[in-house]
């Protein structure tokens, strides 16, 4: 494959020079024809994502049948070339911008990420376009037919199993030069982790599905260091206490060496306000192979420095594999990350911004950035989580930076919190204005009467609820248009 060796040279990476395997047809299921009874017989899978971590059965998370499902599609991740992104906070963030730094760097990139906003395609980009409906239909027909021929004994897969298999598939048939793969929970026995990757990278770890993965941040950091693989380069952010020495451990007994940038690699960053840039972070990061200087962050948040660190890191480290990512096309590519649901600013009268901080340590962040990135008279939160989650934590968050709140629930999330309790928990701990809204529409009405024009609405606390304002806000859009 490409991507190897001389053969990418940026002079030789503006087109994609590969032929895209040819694989024997499969037999497709009968009931998989369309993107539709894709999706159906998709959906009717266990999807770990919306059930309630209560009726989740641990036992439910073994690599066994990932790796029998692979072997009857013949094994399409062993022909790929990854990146392996994981990590509590900022995963997302750090697999956009390496997407992009690479496209401009002239590669045809994979991405595999999750959860979507609106439409499930969205998981699984190539060329920074979501797979097509055709495809879609195409290889999940080739995913239900292996899973009717696993023996018994491995059950059925999960919802996130067939969408990782599907993904492999995509990729290896698309020749992509490297795939980008985000972990979907934990790391050690995530369905991806069946990949040996050219670098395995952490971004921020925190508290979060602590139900599964432990309840304190040394045993979750080495659940997510469970991707680190034998002479697989290592590479992860400053964290908090305990959490890098954790890790360490784990790379240590997996016969390799674990790097933190800003640690054992030259990293700085520093923050700046012009009348022509605004506010920004710029970074730098210099290694024995190359040296990248005052490079702009894309995205707002000073906490974006170090995602974007640890992306400057790993196309680094790239280099030891033969590719040649010149600086001026990494920074060029950087620029033009877009990052749907994260600080995005979807609508401008009122303004409405969405984020999908659905963690203690993702909201105080989004707080702490609102400020500078989005300037505002009074902020109105229009907020809504899941019930597993660190719910008080989250609100204590809220009540920081909130000046009025509407809480409400996605209907598209069996695992939303009742917007009622959460108002009644919000009432104990803060005298701040609060409302219900039963619906999207109803608090986005809401909050929109509340607010005057050097006002901001921040839709956040869940990316089903970030999905689902968007979509709602888009349809809103598209009525007005027709109506013009």
């Amino acid at each position: 494959m490409a991507g190897t060796g001389n053969s990418t040279k940026a002079s030789k990476q503006t087109t994609n020079t590969k032929k895209k395997r040819s694989r024997a047809p499969k037999k497709p299921a009968k009931s998989i024809t369309t993107f539709r009874s894709a999706k159906e017989w998709l959906y009717g899978l266990v999807d770990v994502e919306r059930t309630r971590t209560s009726r989740v059965n641990p036992e439910i998370f073994k690599l066994d049948r990932m790796s029998a499902l692979l072997v009857k599609l013949d094994s399409p991740q062993d022909e790929l070339k990854c990146i392996h992104i994981g990590g509590t906070n900022g995963k997302g963030s750090t697999v956009l911008m390496l997407d992009s730094a690479l496209r401009a760097c002239g590669l045809t990139v994979g991405t595999y990420m999750s959860p979507h906003l609106e439409d499930v395609r969205e998981r699984v980009g190539v060329g920074g376009q979501p797979i097509s409906q055709h495809f879609f239909a195409q290889h999940m027909a080739k995913v239900e037919a292996a899973a009717n021929a696993l023996p018994k004994k491995y059950g059925q897969p999960t919802f996130f199993e067939a969408m990782t298999a599907l993904a492999f598939l995509h990729f290896a048939e698309q020749a992509v030069d490297i795939a980008i793969i985000e972990v979907g929970l934990g790391g050690r026995l995530d369905s991806t982790n069946v990949i040996k990757p050219l670098i395995s990278a952490v971004a921020r770890v925190g508290l979060d599905h602590t139900q599964f993965l432990g309840d304190n941040v040394a045993d979750i950091a080495r659940e997510k260091a469970g991707i680190f693989k034998s002479g697989v380069p290592a590479l992860t952010v400053p964290q908090e206490k305990g959490v890098v020495d954790a890790m360490r451990g784990v790379a240590e007994a997996a016969g390799t060496t674990l790097e933190v940038v800003a640690d054992d690699i030259d990293f700085s960053h520093r923050f700046e306000a012009g009348e022509r840039t605004g506010p920004h972070v710029r970074v730098g990061l210099a290694s024995s192979r190359r040296t990248f200087e005052h490079v702009p962050v894309p995205l707002p948040g000073e906490h974006q420095a170090f995602n974007c660190g640890l992306v400057l890191a790993i196309i680094d480290r790239m280099g030891e594999h033969g590719f040649e990512l010149p600086e001026p096309l990494v920074v060029e590519g950087l620029a033009r990350t877009v990052a749907p649901g994260r600080m995005e600013l979807v609508w401008r009268e009122p303004r409405v911004l969405l984020d999908g901080a659905h963690n203690p340590s993702a909201m105080a962040a989004l707080v702490r950035t609102l400020g500078s990135a989005a300037p505002y008279d009074s902020m109105v939160m229009v907020f809504g989580c899941s019930a597993d989650k660190d719910v008080d934590k989250m609100l204590q968050e809220v009540a920081k930076g909130a000046d009025k709140v509407v809480f409400t629930k996605a209907k598209g999330n069996p695992r939303a919190a009742d917007p009622h309790d959460l108002a009644s928990r919000f009432a104990d701990m803060s005298h701040k204005m609060h409302q219900v809204g039963e619906t999207i529409d109803e608090a986005l009405k809401i909050a929109a009467q509340a607010s005057g024009k050097g006002d901001l609405i921040v839709v956040t606390g869940s990316f089903y609820l970030v999905g689902e304002t968007r979509k709602h806000l888009s349809l809103k859009a598209k009525r007005a248009a027709a109506e013009a």
